[in-house]
């Protein structure tokens, strides 16, 4: 009984979703299991189900978005934004006759892999990575990691490669008019692309599915309105600062901001093979995220700590780098997370990387938690 629903709603997607969408049964997995082909529940909707309930995805409650060590119980989180991420990707694609399970599977799990302190803490672990000669940090690809070979001590989860690849692929820095799917993907493909990623950042990746594409750009539409109220809210600019051209076609809030992107959204992707702007708004989010990077992300008032936590970092991955080859047993890498993983994990990854695995990630707080006070900035009240 059970299974003949699964083959019900397999019947009924491929009645109803685009068909250029993405099937519940073309999902692929590194390794079949078969209790997943003999159960009920349709493939992208298990991936979803297991990155919700992995430990890394409950630590996305004290991870920074883009404020970090203030004390405003409003400002936007990790956790929130990739629900924001989902939502959003949700509603372009019922529009578009897109899958839902996807695009709210590769939307929970993008950001898996970000580090404590956000794109800051990412570029000071990058740093030290190529340092230590295990090649270059990237959040998306530590996201795959993670997912992949980290979760469940060692073991992953084991998703499909639709997934995975829409989280690797998912960079929404990069500013896309349109972007459409590469596909004809395989494992080895993912595991060249994360190769090719790690030695050279400027490496192009594109998601072999429509919803990889979407979500790529969702994210976008999620932050970009997100980050400004924010901004607003600390004091960091005012809402007449905003660039007139981005303000005339898409709004000066983050409710209009939002509606209008996805209104253009779903306006130009309808039955195309593509995810795409108009230029018009395309050209107005350009200016709107220049505007953010120079007034928000670069705003020297967020930045004040900027060093400190640099050095903490240095100080941590160090630290954790001799207890491993010292084989310090006390030492928290020890019992907090080396303990019980597997033997392919310790096996298959030098001291350097399971420090990178161990530090990517911590939350903000358990992060400051591995210092004496003396040492750790001090969070203000905004």
């Amino acid at each position: 009984m059970l299974v003949e629903l699964k083959t019900l709603l397999n019947r009924q997607e491929s009645e109803t979703l685009s068909p250029l969408a993405t099937r519940n049964t073309m999902g692929t997995r590194r390794t079949p299991d078969s209790r997943l082909d003999a159960g009920y529940r349709q493939a992208f909707s298990v991936d979803a189900d297991r990155i919700l309930h992995s430990l890394a995805y409950a630590r996305y409650i004290d991870k920074t978005q883009v404020f970090y060590l203030v004390k405003n119980d409003h400002i936007t989180h990790r956790v929130l934004h990739v629900q924001l991420v989902s939502k959003i990707s949700r509603t372009i694609g019922r529009f578009l006759g897109l899958n839902e399970d996807l695009l709210e599977a590769i939307a929970l799990g993008h950001d898996i892999g970000h580090t404590p302190f956000g794109h800051d803490g990412e570029r000071f672990l990058s740093n030290i990575c190529y340092k230590n000669g295990i090649g270059y940090f990237h959040h998306n690809l530590q996201s795959v990691h993670f997912l992949d070979k980290v979760e469940r001590k060692g073991r992953g989860w084991n998703l499909c490669l639709q997934t995975l690849d829409g989280i690797l692929c998912h960079d929404g820095e990069i500013h896309n008019e349109r972007l459409s799917p590469a596909t004809g993907k395989t494992f080895e493909n993912l595991d060249s692309e994360i190769a090719a990623k790690q030695s050279d950042p400027q490496t192009a990746l594109i998601p072999m599915t429509p919803e990889g594409c979407l979500v790529r750009v969702a994210d976008t539409v999620s932050y970009i309105g997100r980050d400004i109220e924010d901004a607003i809210r600390l004091d960091l600019i005012r809402r007449e600062d905003l660039p007139d051209e981005s303000e005339t076609l898409l709004g000066n809030t983050n409710g209009t901001i939002v509606f209008n992107l996805v209104t253009d959204i779903i306006s130009n992707s309808y039955q195309k093979p593509y995810i795409a702007f108009s230029p018009e708004v395309s050209e107005a989010l350009r200016q709107l995220k220049i505007f953010n990077l120079e007034h928000i992300y670069l705003n020297s008032r967020i930045k004040r700590y900027t060093r400190q936590i640099e050095k903490l970092f240095g100080i941590l991955f160090e630290t954790y780098l001799e207890d491993i080859r010292k084989h310090r047993k006390p030492s928290v890498i020890f019992s907090q997370f080396m303990k019980d993983m597997t033997d392919e994990y310790l096996q298959s990854h030098r001291p350097a990387e399971i420090v990178r695995d161990f530090i990517s990630g911590m939350t903000d707080q358990y992060f400051l938690d591995q210092f004496p006070p003396s040492l750790r900035p001090q969070i203000e009240e905004i």
